[in-house]
């Protein structure tokens, strides 16, 4: 990164304990390895800041996180190194609230799923699109897709890759929170400081309480992930289902 060039992630102490981070890299915020550790090490900052006991997680730009980049250059790092990161998000200690706006694609969506709770606006698209580019999904989404809608419509939203909307995720659990586009951030910070306003340690005993062996069982399953994402990006229904994203068509697959 250049000396003028703005950090993939900023976080700063707000009021009433509240931290706000910022995804940076507007308008998509495609999913890279400096974003991942960018949110981790944000994190893992706030949880060592006595003046912060709760966060939001923003985004500049049209899109909280619209997947990954698959154009030319669009991929520069390992799958273990992405995971290793992603592993590092759910390994923090501080409850976050996710302020989704426009997409949440692929591991833009694990990354969304990642936080405690998510308030989005109704014109909000999710998508664990993975099926639809011909290779397996990621970022724990494994673990963290069916706990929050069931495994029925978690295995649904797999196999398809459907895109639902802001209200869709809000009817089946996925977001917690719906509220128009321009109340966005302030309903997260409310939501946010009303965590906040507890007792922080009792917070965090809690938080681990109920997320148990979340962060072991995100690595196990990131393990997996990764073997299979690795293993199907050599196949040619992966450089289909690229392809045909990139060219805005519906993917034409063969089973090789």
């Amino acid at each position: 990164m250049s000396e003028t060039e703005t950090p993939a992630v900023t976080w700063a102490a707000g009021t009433d304990h509240v931290a706000l981070i910022r995804l940076r890299r507007p308008p998509n915020n495609f999913f890279s390895l400096d974003l991942i550790n960018g949110v981790a090490d944000a994190l893992f900052a706030i949880d060592d800041d006595p003046s912060c006991r709760a966060a939001v997680l923003c985004a500049d730009g049209k899109h909280f996180c619209a997947g990954a980049d698959f154009g030319p250059g669009g991929r520069s790092y390992t799958t273990d190194d992405l995971y290793g990161a992603a592993v590092r998000v759910f390994r923090a200690k501080t409850p976050f609230v996710a302020a989704v706006q426009g997409a949440a694609i692929g591991g833009g969506l694990g990354l969304a799923l990642s936080a405690d709770f998510r308030v989005a606006a109704p014109e909000a698209r999710f998508s664990a699109n993975f099926a639809r580019l011909g290779f397996h999904q990621g970022f724990g989404l494994s673990v963290t897709l069916p706990a929050l809608v069931g495994q029925q419509k978690a295995a649904e939203l797999l196999y398809t890759g459907r895109r639902i909307t802001g209200e869709d995720a809000a009817a089946i659990g996925m977001v917690d929170y719906l509220v128009p586009r321009d109340q966005l951030i302030d309903k997260a910070i409310e939501l946010a400081a009303e965590i906040a306003g507890s007792a922080p340690l009792a917070v965090r005993s809690i938080r681990e309480t109920l997320r148990g062996d979340l962060a072991d069982r995100v690595k196990a399953a990131t393990d997996h992930e990764g073997a299979e994402q690795e293993r199907l990006r050599a196949t040619a229904d992966f450089r289909e289902g690229t392809k045909a994203m990139a060219e805005r068509r519906t993917p034409s697959f063969t089973g090789t």
